[in-house]
Order: C-alpha cells, then structure tokens, then sequence
C-alpha cells in the first residue's frame, strides 16, 4: 500500500481552544476591515480573496479550485454530488481538485456576519512540496480520496494566516513576502493529520494524478462529446478502473461531472452574457433543446427561464443593498 513518512502519524498536541478564539477574532476583525460590504473582495495578492454577507442566500453553484478555506465568522455547507461537508470558524475546508459543488452561507446576520477566507494553489506546488521535504512517497496505489476535506483551525495554521493578513497592510512587501508566506501555509497543511490527502497529489503516475488529469481534461472540453474509453485510454486506465477512482474523488462519474460543468457554465452565459436558453445549451454542448432543459431542471430545481428570472432579481436586490454591482456567489469562499 502506498505509505507516508513520520510527520502523518505524529500526533499533535491538544489545541489551545482559548488561543484559538482569540486569533480567529483578530482574523474576523481584519476581514472587516478589508471588506466591510457584503460580497467577494479581492486583495493585492491575487491568490487571497473574501467574502462577507449578512445575509443567508439560496445555494449557488459554481467550480471550486483548489483552495484553503477559513471561516472567521459564519457556517457554510458545501455539497460535492450527494455528499454534504459542513464547516464554521473552527474548522477550515481544502479542495484539492477543480469540482463541481453548490455551497450556501447557513449562519449570517447583520449582527455576526459571515466573514470568510480563500487561499487559491497550484496543485504542482503541493506536490512539488510534498516530495521536496519528504512528506510523501511512492509505493504500490490505494484507492484516491475525496477532493475536498475539512480539518480542525489550530493556532500553527491560523499563526501564518494573520501574517499574510498583516502583511497585505505594506504592499511594497507582498510580491517578496506572500508567497512564502503560503509556502508556510501549504506546508502546514501537509503536516496536518489529513495532510495526505493532498500528498497523494505527489505520488508519481499514482491514480490520484491521473483523475486528476483526467478532471483537467473534463475542466477544458466539456463541451466536446464524452468517449469513456478514450478518456480512460489517455490515462492508462481501463473504464472501470476510471469510473472506479474518478469516482471516489469526485463522489460522481466522469459523465455526471461533464454535466454539472456543462449546466454550471450554461447558467453563467444566460446571466452574464444574456442570452436565451436554446442559446446557451448548444454552446455548451447539448444538441437537444429539451434534454437541456430537462437537465436543467433537474439540477437547478427550475426551469431555465424562471432560474435565471430568479437569479437577476436577487443580484438587483443585492446592488441596491451594497450600492455597487452584485455577485451570484463563489462557493470556494
């Protein structure tokens, strides 16, 4: 079986539940500053972003990328297929793959606002760390593990964090300092006790790195007709080998996560480019208006026409609110 050096059967020692409150706080605290209206906000250093809302909105529907997510304030709900991960301010979340989810903000109030945090990465600089420091290595595979975890907030992985906060304070210093900065992060996460969820994306011509290029693929050409034993010829892979271990990191078939991406992007030209649903769905790949709907219908719980409806209003009463444009959402944050 594939196995992992020391640093992933080290226990660590109890966290410090008190000091953990305190530095979350002072994170909430800086990430009103930073934001202070609700919405996504972008920061100097490109690779961090926030979010805050006061409010809690119907389930919005996106491609997470790979990411390290915090909550300093707030509950959120993420579903990856029919699979359902919840997290608040003491846990964080990390997807390790582009994938296809619906996530919704489930505890928010003018009061205690939901106030989060997003760290994008490059899954080459997770392996590339993995393997520098020894973290993993190669060994006969086992069956790949879910693309998105949580893991319990500790003062070691919060410590780095509100330096990178602090740091955004003195831009000179950002493009020098912020990306070692995460370096720390990522490595954190490595040595945490889920950390080899993210090593296994280091392990040489594992099946990991294969799903992994075969979602990369999915990512660029959904809109292309689907050929398993193609796609399972172009990793090396049989078909029920495919199915087999893209499913159990994606929770779903390489169709069905075609599909969501087919629909997902679909929902993003009627709103964002204005078109019409016939419109959209062949752009997207489906060559039959009423399968499209259909589809359509089942995943999003409406029609084209009433979602889109819905979902133009809700972006108009959220300009009114913060007097600037509004957002649909983005479900990593």
């Amino acid at each position: 079986m594939l196995t992992f050096t020391k640093p992933f059967t080290v226990t660590e020692p109890p966290i410090d539940q008190m000091q953990v409150t305190v530095m979350r706080a002072e994170l909430a605290a800086m990430i009103e500053r930073k934001t202070g209206t609700d919405g996504m906000h972008d920061s100097v250093y490109p690779p961090l972003g926030f979010a805050r809302t006061t409010q809690i909105h119907h389930p919005v529907h996106s491609v997470c990328e790979p990411a390290f997510c915090i909550l300093a304030q707030g509950s959120k709900r993420v579903l990856l297929g029919e699979e359902a991960y919840i997290y608040d301010s003491n846990q964080y979340l990390v997807a390790s793959q582009n994938l296809p989810v619906s996530s919704q903000v489930i505890d928010a109030s003018p009061e205690a606002p939901y106030l989060g945090l997003r760290l994008s990465f490059n899954v080459k600089d997770i392996a590339a760390l993995a393997l520098e420091f020894g973290l993993a290595e190669t060994g006969p595979k086992v069956r790949p593990q879910r693309g998105i975890f949580t893991g319990a907030l500790t003062p070691t992985l919060l410590d780095p964090v509100l330096r990178l906060m602090k740091l955004l304070d003195t831009p000179q210093d950002v493009a020098a300092l912020a990306p070692l900065i995460s370096r720390e992060i990522l490595y954190r996460l490595l040595r945490s006790p889920d950390g080899w969820r993210l090593a296994q994306m280091a392990v040489v011509d594992s099946h990991s790195q294969r799903v992994a290029q075969v979602i990369g693929y999915l990512s660029r050409h959904f809109r292309e007709p689907l050929r398993i034993e193609d796609l399972a010829d172009s990793v090396h892979m049989s078909v029920s080998s495919l199915h087999h271990h893209f499913k159990s990191v994606t929770s779903m078939s390489p169709l069905q996560f075609q599909k969501q991406l087919r629909l997902q992007e679909s929902r993003r030209i009627m709103i964002g480019e204005r078109v019409d649903a016939a419109t959209a769905g062949h752009r997207v790949g489906y060559e039959s208006q009423s399968q499209f709907n259909r589809e359509y219908s089942r995943f999003f719980g409406m029609p084209p026409v009433r979602d889109v409806k819905r979902l133009r209003e809700m972006q108009l009463g959220q300009v009114a609110q913060a007097g600037e444009p509004g957002e649909v959402g983005d479900p990593g944050r």
